[in-house]
């Protein structure tokens, strides 16, 4: 049986005009092998769990030529750093194809560094090991988090030199997504007045991912909104788990509202609200606590960008229902956090003097709610002992108790306090990738070591696990792995 036999091939994105997109054939790299196969979810595919057909390799990679694969690089524009690029599009990465899940639902492959594209600009198409490896890892982490992302299928390392502060190994990451289309590629039409070709992407994003709105009676409006739910609830995500972007320019938003593009991001570690992840953001205008309002402004480009296709009216009223959306996703999630099952008057208040309580006394985000997850009488202490201000946490920490104990006398469904934790520690990680997590990996991998990429892959498949043998890697992190600040040069 060949390998490929019961794999289902599409790619839909060839059959629009050639002006969305410039065919490409990849650029192989030098000595290919595997750093990472993704079995699980290759299987979820009908590939094979483990990648030792050297064929797999042979046409992930691009050096062997495959009749499923229409290899192409998009052409979109997009907002950076609030400024518009009109010279953008996939400088690096190749749309292979589209594959089909045992479910049924598509999802786009994309070889990441497959070298050099018409978009390339003053770039090589390359891509470098420890970016790499970081968007592997984290895409993955975040899928076991539940929060909405692309994912990689696999990732391989190269004998080919990449020149970038210094010479670094060549590597390519196999994304799936179920769509690349970005704000950007909107604005691209827009910008450049070519509004037909807008509409017909609008008409294709909403037959491909949307079809709901087919039935709605005005389509492009009801699109739109889904692109403002989507996003408002990836955004209220990030903010629960303390994830920060770093990068969120309008050609790194997804369509779908899909965590996209993984570059200089961090999680939290000490709750520092305005965290900066971006060596190149000077200004702070994606640091963690401007996410809310980036993603926002983003959408509000978008909306610029569909004016054609949609009345303002209508656009400033789907806007109108983001913020909304994020507050309402967000207090949802952040009760779950808290083990609160309904919704109380006075719980904002209760939140936000937990994240005063955090920003103050500079404490690790994650440890604190793992911490509150295992709470009992005998055990306040050691919620407590996570604070510098201890009387003010004894303070708050009174507060949220008698709101649970509200919670059991009001609520219907009235939960023991053991299953209050569990429940509890169902939605709170006690493993994140820590940017100090991923860089000793990386420098392992940089001298030809992988058994700390394997290890990590494993452990974050599981975050809400105890997994106590791997106790290690829930340690808070040293000094110098505290707030580290990510460099773009990819």
């Amino acid at each position: 049986m060949s390998l490929w036999s019961s794999v289902k091939f599409a790619q839909r994105y060839v059959q629009f005009p050639t002006v969305f997109y410039r065919l490409v054939t990849p650029q192989p790299l030098d000595n290919s092998r595997w750093v990472i196969w993704n079995g699980e979810l290759a299987q979820g595919f009908a590939l094979p769990e483990h990648a030792d057909d050297p064929q797999l390799l042979a046409v992930f990679s691009g050096e062997e030529p495959f009749s499923a694969f229409k290899p192409l690089a998009m052409k979109y524009a997009g907002h950076q750093f609030g400024v518009y690029n009109p010279d953008l599009g996939d400088g690096r990465g190749l749309l292979l194809a589209e594959m089909q899940n045992q479910q049924g639902q598509w999802f786009d492959i994309h070889l990441k560094g497959a070298g050099l594209t018409p978009f390339s600009r003053m770039g090589d198409g390359r891509a470098v090991l420890r970016s790499t490896l970081r968007e592997y890892l984290c895409s993955e982490a975040m899928a076991a988090l539940g929060i909405e992302t692309t994912r990689a299928l696999g990732m391989m390392v190269s004998d080919t030199p990449v020149y970038r502060e210094q010479v670094e190994q060549g590597a390519c990451l196999i994304r799936l997504a179920q769509t690349h289309i970005r704000f950007g590629h909107f604005e691209h039409f827009f910008y450049t007045e070519q509004y037909d070709e807008l509409r017909l992407l609008a008409d294709n994003v909403i037959e491909w991912y949307l079809p709901d709105c087919l039935h709605q009676p005005k389509p492009y409006l009801a699109m739109f909104e889904q692109v403002v739910a989507k996003t408002a609830t990836m955004i209220a995500q990030w903010q629960a788990v303390g994830f920060a972007h770093g990068v969120m320019n309008t050609d790194n938003m997804s369509i779908l509202g899909q965590t996209f593009d993984y570059g200089p991001f961090g999680f939290l570690d000490d709750y520092e609200p305005g965290y900066i992840c971006n060596h190149s953001d000077y200004q702070g205008r994606y640091a963690f606590d401007q996410q809310p309002r980036v993603a926002l402004w983003n959408l509000s480009a978008l909306a610029h960008a569909l004016s054609p296709l949609i009345d303002r009216d209508d656009l400033e009223l789907a806007l109108a229902q983001y913020e909304p959306t994020l507050g309402k996703v967000f207090s949802q999630l952040m009760r779950q956090k808290l083990g609160l099952l309904s919704q109380q008057e006075g719980d904002s208040e209760l939140f936000n003097a937990m994240f005063t309580l955090l920003a103050e006394n500079h404490t690790d985000y994650t440890r604190f709610f793992r911490t509150l997850s295992q709470l009992d009488r005998e055990h306040e202490q050691t919620v407590i002992d996570l604070f510098v201000d201890r009387d003010a946490a004894h303070g708050w920490l009174s507060r949220y108790l008698e709101r649970v104990a509200l919670e059991q006398t009001a609520s219907g469904e009235v939960k023991s306090a053991p299953q209050r934790c569990e429940q509890m520690r169902s939605v709170n990680p006690k493993y994140i990738l820590r940017n100090y997590l991923a860089q000793q990996a990386i420098d392992k991998a940089q001298q030809g070591d992988f058994s700390e990429v394997h290890t990590l892959a494993k452990l974050l498949k599981n975050p809400y696990d105890d997994q106590p043998e791997m106790e290690a890697y829930a340690r808070l992190p040293p000094e110098w792995g505290k707030k580290m600040v990510i460099s773009c040069s990819s």
